[in-house]
């Protein structure tokens, strides 16, 4: 079976996955993965899909962007590559780093920089900037796959300065600790 990578974006509004999810039903796909977001007022919608039967990408992309262009949505559709070289979750820890601080530009370049540097694989982002210099108003939060053979304490000394140099608070908790705190 074949697989495709799809984005839709475009203004939020009622029914999108609705519409998105019925197309790739009636092409005879099965979601494996999807991931969607609203990032101010705007849809964000990743989906992995299998396609059985003699569906192309390019039939796929059409049958999609004809449907959702009254929704004035945008659609990129992508065989899913078979990587020759993976990241390896393996021989590596999940861990939390949250960050909060005034904002300003950069502050997510200058973070992702250090998490790189050493390796680790930023899994998921999520990050809200209302402005100004209220710590509260500005929140990242980074999950991270960090490899269990490198120097962990050197990557949390070089987080832990970069968030001094930028006036930010950090935690940097492995996933199970965050976890436990932040249950309800």
């Amino acid at each position: 079976m074949n697989k495709a990578v799809i984005s839709v974006l475009g203004p939020d509004r009622p029914g999108i996955i609705a519409a998105a999810t019925r197309i790739l039903f009636e092409q005879d796909c099965n979601i494996e993965n999807v991931s969607q977001t609203i990032l101010q007022s705007e849809f964000s919608g990743i989906f992995i899909v299998a396609m059985s039967g003699d569906l192309t990408i390019q039939d796929l992309h059409q049958y999609l962007k004809e449907g959702l262009n009254p929704l004035n949505l945008h659609v990129y559709v992508k065989n899913l590559d078979t990587p020759g070289i993976e990241f390896s979750v393996e021989n590596s820890e999940p861990f939390i780093i949250t960050t909060k601080g005034p904002d300003r530009k950069g502050l997510v370049a200058a973070v992702t920089e250090i998490i790189a540097r050493y390796g680790a694989n930023v899994t998921n982002l999520q990050a809200v900037f209302k402005g100004g210099d209220d710590p509260e108003n500005n929140i990242m939060i980074y999950e991270v796959d960090v490899p269990n053979d490198i120097d962990q304490q050197a990557l949390y000394k070089d987080l832990r300065a970069k968030a001094i140099e930028l006036s930010l608070n950090i935690s940097i908790q492995h996933r199970n600790v965050f976890e436990a705190i932040n249950r309800i």
